[in-house]
């Protein structure tokens, strides 16, 4: 629903349960984790409670700026 709202623009999500959600769908293009070294000790893990499925990233790009770490990936689905 959301990509038919946006026509060919890109659909962005926030948040571990939403990017979780849209993985296990299927329907995640890119993966970008800006990575800042400090631990919270609460939250959502992003990859935690996943499905037992393989889900491939490749690297796309990494770049490292004031205290983060840039990190995208392609998502590829395993068949």
């Amino acid at each position: 629903m959301a990509k038919e709202a946006a026509g060919d623009r890109d659909v962005l999500v926030h948040g571990a349960v939403t990017a979780q959600l849209a993985l296990t769908a299927g329907v995640l293009d890119e993966l970008h984790i800006h990575l800042v070294p400090v631990l919270l000790g609460q939250g959502r893990r992003l990859f935690e409670d996943m499905p037992p499925g393989h889900i491939e990233l490749e690297p796309t790009r990494a770049f490292s700026g004031p205290g983060v770490q840039h990190l995208r990936y392609r998502v590829r689905q395993a068949g």
